[in-house]
């Protein structure tokens, strides 16, 4: 693996753990249980409560990494259309290259025809 690829894997690694933060930290929402003090008379939470926040954050972290895996293909595919578009671009200018020389040979050999004239 080549120095480039690597340097856009290490970017792209960053991209997605910034991205799945930023999921994590909108997913979350705002009445999930708190860390109140509580006197001894208070009423004790049914388990359930605790399996369904559980089961709720479940869901959530499934979805995320369910839109994470999504934006890593969509990160792939776009990589790969990019190095395809700049094969082709390269292909072009070697192209362009090529015929810029032979019309430079073309002009000094016309040159150094009328100047034997």
């Amino acid at each position: 693996m080549n120095r480039d690829s690597h340097s856009e894997d290490t970017l792209s690694t960053m991209v997605l753990e910034n991205i799945k933060n930023k999921l994590i930290h909108a997913f979350r929402t705002t009445g999930e249980p708190r860390e109140e003090p509580q006197d001894s008379a208070s009423v004790v939470r049914p388990v359930s409560v605790g399996r369904s926040y559980q089961a709720n954050e479940e869901l959530r972290r499934a979805k995320i990494d369910g839109a994470i895996t999504w934006l890593r293909s969509e990160l792939v595919s776009s990589q790969l259309e990019m190095r395809s578009q700049d094969r082709q671009l390269a292909q072009t200018l070697l192209g362009l290259n090529t015929e810029i020389q032979r019309l430079r040979r073309e002009s000094y050999v016309a040159m150094e025809v009328e100047g034997e004239d």
